[in-house]
Parts: structure tokens; sequence; C-alpha cells
């Protein structure tokens, strides 16, 4: 079959960006013939990644076209943007949406079907010139919850501009209403819609979209990346952690990804400067807008005894299974919020397929989960007192319990989430789908 994914973030991008890469490679080698539309990689530096320039487009070749694993990449021009700057965030998924609908027509042109990457929503232009000038079934999946998304991240009107009382509720009420008659366009217009985390399903029902059309398709990890370490790997991240001044009798605590105020990382430095009588470490890897905040606050809540939370920077993708084996455990968080009941970060399943133990600091679905699959240790979002008990419990477990719980949240991983399960799932939606338009 043909098939083709649509989606702003791809390879080489790294992270969750780099996850509709496996996917599209899955379905090729399962023997279909595979066209992924996207734009420049520019995540998560917010500039064209070294190697990809745009000078060379013009009007009469307004596209890269790639060869790569099997698939067809069709690339097309954006604006490329990652800071904390609402306008050129919003010029960056705008720029996707309107390059790819009026750009990429060709790289969707006699698909049975397309599987789009629901986030952000302005890849509806292209989704939609797809489904209603070219009669291609839709697989809607839904990473992200829009609009929702948008007031939990800050860029809500009346946070944006400062507008207060009755003004700003109106403003507010007039762009939530707009947004959510969008993406119910965009679940009318699909086939079957699907999402990542069990609590979304409610949520997409009460907004009209219905129950035949929901099917649960839960993110998958990079396992070239993400796999349990061999003895090899384990020397490179006993080597790494010496690097790092971290001890052998030392319980390290990593969080790597992006450093948000969606996280819930000031919850993680609060509580690992509280535990003063474990030989405990937290390491943070990664970037992002809350990061120099963040710094702030280790420096001030630290006594300067013993430094017990230290910031590594960004780390490419490809040191990423030296910094999990180096790990004891793996942080994953949520900032208290109406929407992280339903939130599932990937770097949950990233961590499970790697097969270490998890320690979630999250409400909802993703403490489930890990707690469901015996996986690792869980409290809710904001729960600095609960946290902090947490890391005390991890540090005093020993090596072995640790090791146990990675076990089973690598079994829980291969049962429900592995790469294989998620290219079964997708294959099966887009085949029914591509079915429906022959009847």
């Amino acid at each position: 079959m043909r098939l083709g994914l649509l989606t702003q973030w791809f390879d080489p991008e790294p992270g969750p960006a780099a996850l509709p890469g496996v996917l599209a490679r899955g379905l090729a080698r399962r023997g279909h013939d595979v066209t992924v539309l996207t734009g420049f990689p520019n995540y998560p530096q917010g500039h064209l990644t070294h190697g990809y320039s745009m000078a060379g487009l013009s009007p009469r070749r307004p596209r890269l076209v790639e060869e790569s694993d099997g698939v067809t990449v069709v690339r097309v021009p954006l604006y490329p943007s990652h800071d904390a700057s609402f306008a050129r965030r919003a010029l960056n998924y705008a720029s996707f949406g309107a390059s790819a609908a009026l750009a990429g027509g060709p790289g969707l042109r006699g698909l049975d079907a397309l599987w789009v990457n629901y986030s952000p929503i302005t890849v509806a232009a292209p989704m939609w010139r797809a489904r209603y000038a070219g009669g291609v079934p839709l697989v809607v999946h839904v990473a992200d919850l829009w609009p929702d998304t948008v007031w939990a991240g800050g860029f809500a009107p009346e946070q944006r501009s400062g507008a207060a009382g009755r003004s700003g509720r109106l403003l507010s009420r007039a762009v939530r209403g707009g947004l959510d008659a969008w993406c119910a366009a965009m679940y009318a217009s699909a086939h079957t819609v699907t999402y990542i985390s069990p609590g979304v399903r409610g949520i997409l029902a009460q907004r009209g979209v219905p129950q035949e059309k929901l099917q649960f398709a839960p993110m998958w990890a990079d396992e070239s990346t993400f796999a349990p370490a061999t003895p090899q790997l384990e020397e490179q991240a006993r080597q790494w952690r010496r690097a790092q001044g971290v001890g052998d009798d030392e319980v390290l605590v990593l969080y790597a990804g992006a450093i948000g105020h969606a996280q819930g990382l000031e919850t993680l430095v609060r509580a690992a400067t509280a535990v003063h009588d474990r030989p405990l470490r937290v390491l943070v890897a990664g970037s992002g807008t809350a990061l120099a905040q963040l710094q702030e606050l280790a420096a001030a809540t630290q006594d300067g005894a013993r430094e017990r939370v230290t910031f590594v920077g960004r780390v490419e993708q490809s040191q990423m299974p030296v910094l999990m084996a180096a790990a004891d455990a793996c942080y994953v968080g949520l900032s208290p919020d109406r929407l992280s009941a339903v939130t599932m970060p990937s770097k949950t399943q990233a961590t499970m397929a790697a097969g270490r133990p998890l320690v979630v600091c999250a409400d909802g679905d993703v403490a489930a989960i890990v707690d469901e699959a015996g996986a690792g240790w869980s409290t809710g979002s904001g729960d600095v007192a609960g946290l902090t008990r947490i890391l005390r419990a991890v540090c005093d477990s020993g090596r072995q319990e640790r090791e146990r719980r990675g076990r089973l949240g690598r079994a829980a991983y291969e049962a429900t989430f592995s790469v294989e399960r998620a290219v079964d799932r997708a294959e099966r939606h887009l085949v029914q789908a591509a079915a429906s338009r022959r009847r």
C-alpha cells in the first residue's frame, strides 16, 4: 500500500521528534511504500540542523526530497524556532502548515491512507488538502491535546497579554472557542482518531468524537537508542559516572529531556536538596526555557556541604544509551495541572525500554501505568514531601530491587508499547482507513 505520514517533526531531530521516523521505517519494512511530509529539522535548538539549508529552494524547486531506509522524505521550508517567544513559536507552526499545504501536495498525492501527527494543529491545512482535494482517508494521532496544551504552556491570551478581568476572560473564551472548533473539524475529517494516554478517550468523547472512531495507540521508544544495557555499555556508563564525579556508592537519579515549566523539575530540585542523609545524586541533562531559573533554585537550596543536583547540559542522542545505563533510576515529572492527569511523556516508554526503574512525580495515567507494572515509584504532581520520601526509598532499595523494577518495566514495555506493537496498530488503522475509501 502507499502510506503517508504528515508530521512537523522527523529525523534527524532527537527525542520524541525522532519517533515518527521509527514508525515510518517500521511500515516500510513491512513492504509498504511510505512517504513522509515534514519540515526542515530545527528542533530543539531552534536553528537548522547541520547539513541542511533552505537556500537552494525556489518556486520551481519548493521542496527537498530525500530517500532514507526505504522511506521517501519530502521536506518543505519553515521558520525555525523553539524558544519562549509566543510569536516565533506560532510562526514556526504556521509556516510549516502553510508550506506543507502549498508545496507538499505532490508528497501526499495518490496515497491509500495518511497518518497525521496531530500536534501542532496547523497541520490541518495540508491534512485537509489531502482529505478533501485528494480523497485520502486520515488517521489522526493525538499526541498532545489541543487547545489544552496551549493553556498549560502559558500561551493563553490572558497569560500572554496580561489582560485582566472581564475583557481577559472574553478574549480567552473567544480564542478557546475558535481552537475547539478547529480541533473538532480535524476529528470530523478523520476515519480514525488515536490517542496515547488512556484518560484522553473520555475527553475526546465528551468533545463529540464518536466512540467508534477512538483507538488507543500509545507512543513507542526509539529502540536503537533505548534498550537494556550490554556489558560493554555498562563499562562505558561506569566511566561516565566517574567523569561526572558520581561515586560508585552514590545513587544516581537522572532527568534527561526538555527543561521547561511543564516537566515538574522544580519539585525534583526541592526534594533532592532536602535529602541530606542519603548518598543521592541527581543529574539534569538537557536545555530549555526554564534552565536558568532551575539552576538558580538549585544554587539557593543546596547547603554547600555536598552538591546533590548538577546540570550537565544538552547531551547528543548518541550518548543517551550511556546516560540511561549510568542511572540507577530515571525521573518523569509533570507540573500540577488539569492536563497532567492525561499526559504521557515519551520518556516513560524510553525508560521502560531501557530497563531502568522510574521515579514518577505526576498524576493520573503515567503514574497508574508505572504502578501497575511495578516499574518504579510514584507520587502526585508537585508533591515535594512525597518525592523526598521516594528519593530516600530509591537509595534504600538496593541495586537488586532497582534492577527488578527495571526488568518489570521492560516486560511491560514489550507487552504494550514496543515498536512492533506500535507498527501493528498503525498498520491496522491505516489499512482499515484505506478500505473505507474503496467502499
